[in-house]
């Protein structure tokens, strides 16, 4: 059987869970990250779409999609963000504090070039998405 993490919304009517491992985990500086989620920085865990489920709690989910690229899902009822749909990327990408039993183990950090919080960790950092994913591949040094 998968491993499987359980996560939910700030108020706890949406539940959501994880199985298998993630795609890949990091770091997001855009400035669409850190405007939702109020932060420096925002951290990501990718998924593919059938390793998402809502389980508990669907009928309170609501999206908000400024650009085609991601599609922002929280809960209507307390505001709290659980993930975004990335349908150029086919992945879901569950924001990394939504599931607190997931060893968060960052790998890269992308749009790096808008940062607002250097981080000097020694992990690859993209000016914007590595090429595979759509972006230029250019790497931006610490």
């Amino acid at each position: 059987m998968s491993e499987a993490h359980k996560g939910a919304c700030f108020c706890g009517a949406i539940e959501i869970e994880v199985t298998g491992a993630p795609a890949g985990m990091g770091y997001c500086h855009c400035r669409s990250c850190r405007s939702w989620s109020g932060g420096p920085v925002n951290a990501f865990s990718l998924w593919p779409p059938g390793a998402v489920r809502v389980t508990k709690g669907a009928e309170h989910l609501a999206t908000f999609a400024k650009t085609p690229m991601s599609e922002r899902q929280y809960c209507r009822l307390c505001g709290g963000h659980l993930m975004a749909n990335h349908p150029p990327l086919n992945m879901i990408d569950v924001f990394a504090a939504t599931i607190p039993s997931l060893p968060f183990a960052p790998g890269v950090h992308v749009n790096y070039a808008e940062t607002v919080l250097p981080m000097r960790d020694g992990l690859p950092k993209f000016a914007d998405f590595p090429a595979e994913f759509g972006g230029s591949g250019t790497m931006v040094t610490e």
